[in-house]
């Protein structure tokens, strides 16, 4: 019995761990030239600020099992099930692979801040989005273009999420307790900064989140502002000039900022689209996969055989992720002894 897992993100290198350890073979397709997915750009995790590359280092030994077979800078061109039923793909490399299953671990892309033109992205030097600033920690510098480093920063939050001007009406669950970790980040880095933090609603969803947002107030002086940017240009010193609606008073405001960080929300992958695409699977609203059932099918699809985890079927933070893919490895391993492959 054999499976084949498209995407070696978290969740593929999770799942194929686990089916591995069934004893079950496991080809995993990556079309980068590492494992690792969008966890790579991440230097510190919330909310414990954990080094993200512990656990890609983990996720990545994990992989030397006899059992998997893991084909990197490669890329699922073609997806099919043929008369036997099993599923075959067809790779870039032009080989065919065929297994009992087929398990869409296709992740999610970042928002493009370019989009948000009246944000200035690619047009001030210093606004910058979420995942460079992350590549900043990971040198353990916060020094913009010019060599200075910034005095005032500001954090903007749901760049690319709940946004009708871009088509995205969804919630990337992520964007504000990122801010959070990084608004704590760069004070640690700069002590004498101003740090705001500029949201639409506080959204701590997981375990130590609100009580991580409590320390970054109370603890490292973090000023959250309720309101959404409308307009940044800039001013002859190269300073940038935000305005901003503060909803809880009901006054615009008109600041300067050394640096804004725009936190990028998550939108579906272009390979969850194209695998979709193939083999006739539905999307939600939010484009992202649907899965069979929200409460008790969310690792299966419409078609048999094809199971999906991750970020491939909506916004999920790491925990959810690893929790996600394993909970798929049970229900590729049921399937398999249910259809007598096991």
């Amino acid at each position: 019995m054999n499976v084949i897992i498209i995407g070696g993100g978290p969740a593929g290198c999770e799942a194929a761990y686990r089916l591995a350890q069934e004893g079950i073979k496991i080809d995993l397709i990556e079309k980068e030239n590492t494992t690792g997915g969008n966890l790579n750009n991440w230097y510190q995790l919330f909310p414990d600020r954990k080094n993200a590359r512990d656990i890609t280092e983990k996720l990545k030994n994990n992989l030397d099992h006899p059992n998997i077979t893991l084909h990197l800078d490669t890329e699922a061109v073609e997806m099919s099930k043929n008369e036997t039923g099993k599923y075959t793909v067809t790779l870039s490399d032009k080989s065919l692979l065929s297994a009992d299953a087929l398990l869409l671990t296709t992740g999610f892309r970042l928002f493009d801040a370019h989009r948000k033109e009246e944000y200035g992205y690619g047009i001030y030097n210093h606004v910058i989005t979420s995942v460079e600033l992350e590549n900043l920690f990971t040198n353990h510098s916060l020094t913009l273009a010019d060599g200075k480093q910034p005095q005032r920063i500001g954090f903007i939050h749901c760049v690319g999420s709940r946004d009708e001007k871009v088509c995205n009406y969804h919630c990337s669950k992520l964007c504000c307790i990122t801010a959070v970790k990084q608004a704590i980040e760069a004070r640690e880095l700069l002590p004498d900064a101003e740090i705001f933090c500029f949201y639409m609603d506080m959204r701590m969803f997981g375990p130590g989140y609100e009580e991580l947002y409590r320390d970054a107030q109370e603890k490292y002086d973090i000023k959250f502002v309720r309101g959404r940017l409308s307009e940044a240009s800039e001013n002859i010193s190269k300073q940038l000039v935000i305005k901003v609606e503060d909803t809880l008073v009901g006054k615009p405001l008109k600041m300067t900022l050394d640096l804004m960080v725009l936190m990028i929300g998550m939108e579906a992958s272009e390979g969850s689209r194209k695998a979709a695409a193939q083999l006739s699977l539905g999307l939600s609203p939010n484009g992202f996969i649907r899965p069979a059932d929200p409460h008790y099918g969310t690792n299966l699809t419409e078609k048999e055989g094809i199971f999906v985890a991750g970020c491939s079927t909506s916004p999920m933070n790491l925990t959810d992720t690893l929790a996600d893919a394993r909970s798929a490895a049970c229900n590729i391993t049921a399937y398999l002894k249910k259809s007598g492959n096991a």
